[in-house]
């Protein structure tokens, strides 16, 4: 028995039940080194896919907006990443269905101290220009390339929930590695930012300070996804119901259990340098994040899409529904009833 079973309970033993293909066949999985998508370190690292007949050839990525490039030149059978750039990937023409979410509301905002203290100093919506006053320039924030989930949600936050311009703030488009390194090093004011580089910094900066997060930047935010192509989903369909079927016994952990999860996390993010304690309380600041459920996170997927559509950052139409593939969630889910 897996030595997770215990900790997950009866609902993932009903989900143990899966029947593994006659022959192996291998995938290749695009990932990013983040804590948005440790479903997939877990599920990795407990051997459930290739228990399943998959064989992972796990392929890195810095950025969203990289894996659709790889997407489109034909790479990438599963793609774990954000819902911004399955958006763009599908409005490009991309074959890709989400059929799993892995996380929402995980987007923070997060300032060093000469910009905490700003924000200390009085409301948040004159904070960036009561920083310009001060020091007689705009903040400095990092955050992941144009349509990524961070770099939308930082921009939805500084419209739409404080009223103000973006041109308030000069913004720096990184991959996660360049976001932590321009935080710990101070090449920036602040960052739009996922764990764990939110814990790191915290603990490595003092007087950094998370001045927003959650539901506060973007009510209802989806993160990342678990997305595969729909020629997968005709040629292996057995195979996708696999991909979900881990990605929900590996939620139930992440949830339930962040101790148990975090050696395979910590093997993936930051190198796999992070250090130990730091992964495991990131995963603990994030296990009401890690949400499954595809059906959950379409209604706030309508409101980024209609978001970029009226900024202009969404250059082609999404087919949301076309988007969607929750038949393979909800299967599993009846599975266990």
């Amino acid at each position: 028995m897996n030595r997770w079973i215990s900790a997950v309970g009866a609902t993932a033993l009903a989900l143990t039940t899966l029947v593994r293909p006659a022959a192996a066949e291998t995938l290749e999985i695009g990932y990013m080194p983040i804590l948005p998508v440790a479903q997939a370190f877990v599920a990795i690292e407990e051997g459930w896919l290739k228990d399943a007949g998959i064989e992972a050839k796990l392929i890195q990525f810095q950025n969203g907006p990289a894996m659709v490039q790889a997407l489109l030149a034909g790479q990438l059978d599963v793609a774990h990443f954000g819902i911004g750039p399955a958006m763009v990937a599908r409005g490009k023409g991309v074959d890709l269905k989400v059929v799993a979410s892995s996380t929402v509301e995980q987007i923070s905002v997060i300032a060093l101290p000469k910009l905490a203290a700003i924000f200390d100093e009085g409301p948040a919506e004159t904070a960036f220009a009561r920083f310009e006053q001060k020091y007689d320039r705009k903040p400095v924030i990092s955050t992941f390339p144009l349509g990524s989930v961070p770099e939308i949600v930082l921009h939805y936050w500084v419209e739409r929930q404080l009223g103000i311009s973006r041109d308030s703030m000069r913004v720096v488009y990184q991959g996660a590695a360049q976001v932590q390194q321009a935080l710990l090093t101070g090449a920036v004011d602040g960052a739009a930012i996922l764990e764990p580089v939110v814990t790191l910094t915290l603990s490595k900066v003092e007087g950094a300070k998370v001045v927003e997060k959650g539901s506060a930047l973007f009510p209802g935010q989806p993160g990342a996804v678990l997305a595969v192509r729909e020629a997968l989903i005709e040629r292996a369909p057995e195979l996708v119901k696999a991909l979900v079927h881990a990605h929900i016994r590996a939620t139930k952990i992440l949830r339930n259990d962040p101790e148990a999860a975090a050696p395979a996390v910590g093997k993936y993010v930051g190198g796999g340098r992070m250090p130990k304690a730091i992964v495991l309380k990131a995963l603990q600041n994030s296990q009401a994040a890690f949400v499954d459920d595809p059906d959950y996170i379409i209604p706030g997927t309508r409101r980024m899409h209609d978001y970029q559509e009226d900024v202009g950052t969404l250059k082609a139409k999404v087919d949301l529904d076309a988007l969607f593939d929750t038949s393979f969630y909800k299967a599993l889910q009846a599975e266990t009833k």
